[in-house]
């Protein structure tokens, strides 16, 4: 058994069966990069293979990068006009892998974005970067350019329901705290799922900076404090009800940080923070001047986000269905229907999660039935400035 089969094996959930591959290829979007590898002098094949990438094409391409030689070992020029390897991979949005994973020797993989269209922007973008004592801190540039839009993966909803599908978005949290288990949720989960990351991780940057190459949207997340801290610790540089507001804004700035790219935040814990206007209010201020938005996990009815990002002109969201909340299969589902159905009746609505092997699981199957049923599954920030809805439901 391979690593990826045992890894798989264990995460799989109680009592289901292993699932089975799907096989799906998506000719026409890849006809445009066989076609563009031709004229670099390479061979293409197409393969319809296992669906690794959870739904988004792929292909897998053998390519001879130099030109065959000509009589007497000289190497042709490229004709002129025609990128060179390289080029090509860096204009065009698609990532190239080298060194094996395809099924002919030398080959590369080529993985493409959910439609040729989607283009996740490079990150850290230098006009939002602000270089302070403890790292790069985001800001919005002197161009007006805000993280919460440069960041955000763009939001495409399929032409076939029409704009007044319902939408839902989720947000997988607790992410580069495990590689395993981030890696899994990156791998198992819709590139339109938004993945939350703990600012702890010891690989963060280059985990983050994995997410946004699947197409995930990245948000951090910040310790904040509960009613029963210090028994219930959510880590160093917990924001504090009880501490200056200058302390609160420099244990801010350390964990805005830990990476880049994110386009919003969102409370871990923070049941008595987040119910202090006195200290609540500045570190949102702070969110919205550095040009990101800010979600509420809805785990505490007592939060005061609301009121105090719309008195601060902060884009917010609030999720309406805490998924996980009992992380039992069967509650997870229902609250999964229970999701579905207020996206219905609202026009959209916001499910979170942990990285829980049975919660990624479970979300990522629902996750990719959404479109079957009518419903678009959208990133976060496409429903960041949506006005305020319900306190988030927990499952029984």
């Amino acid at each position: 058994m391979t690593g990826l089969e045992q890894r798989d094996e264990l995460h799989r959930p109680l009592g289901a069966p292993a699932p089975k591959p799907k096989r799906r290829a998506s000719y026409g979007k890849l006809a445009l990069l066989a076609g563009a590898l031709l004229a670099i002098g390479g061979g293409v094949f197409l393969l319809e293979t296992d669906d690794r990438l959870g739904g988004e094409p792929y292909a897998v391409a053998s390519v001879d990068l130099h030109p065959a030689a000509a009589p007497g070992g000289a190497v042709p020029a490229a004709p002129a006009g025609v990128p060179l390897a390289g080029e090509a991979e860096t204009s065009s949005g698609v990532r190239v892998v080298r060194g094996g994973g395809g099924a002919a020797p030398g080959s590369l993989v080529l993985s493409v974005p959910e439609a040729i269209g989607l283009h996740m922007l490079p990150a850290p973008d230098p006009r939002l970067v602000e270089h302070a004592k403890y790292g790069p801190l985001p800001r919005i540039g002197a161009d007006g350019a805000r993280p919460l839009n440069v960041y955000a993966r763009p939001s495409m909803v399929a032409a076939r329901l029409g704009a007044g599908a319902p939408r839902i978005a989720l947000v997988v949290g607790g992410l580069g705290l495990s590689a395993s288990g981030t890696r899994e949720a990156i791998a198992q989960l819709p590139g339109a799922v938004s993945l939350g990351f703990a600012p702890y991780g010891a690989d963060l940057e280059r985990e983050a900076a994995l997410a946004r190459e699947g197409g995930h949207e990245t948000l951090l997340q910040l310790p904040m404090e509960p009613f029963d801290y210090p028994a219930d610790n959510p880590g160093p540089h917990t924001l504090l009800s009880g501490q200056p507001a200058t302390a609160n804004l420099d244990d801010l700035h350390w964990l805005m940080t830990r990476f880049v790219g994110y386009a919003g935040v969102m409370n871990f814990l923070g049941a008595k923070f987040t119910a202090d206007a006195a200290a609540f209010s500045p570190v949102l201020s702070e969110i919205a001047t550095r040009g990101l938005f800010y979600l509420d996990d809805g785990s505490s009815p007592r939060s005061l986000a609301r009121a105090r990002a719309q008195a601060l002109s902060l884009p917010i969201a609030v999720a309406d269905v805490v998924i996980d909340a009992n992380p039992s299969p069967p509650a997870i589902e229902a609250a999964l229907v229970r999701l579905e159905a207020l996206a219905r009746a609202n026009g959209a609505a916001i499910g979170v999660a942990a990285a829980l092997p049975d919660s990624i699981a479970h979300v990522g199957r629902w996750a990719r039935s959404l479109e079957a049923h009518g419903v678009a599954l959208v990133p976060l920030s496409a429903l960041a400035a949506r006005g305020p809805g319900a306190a988030a439901q927990a499952n029984p």
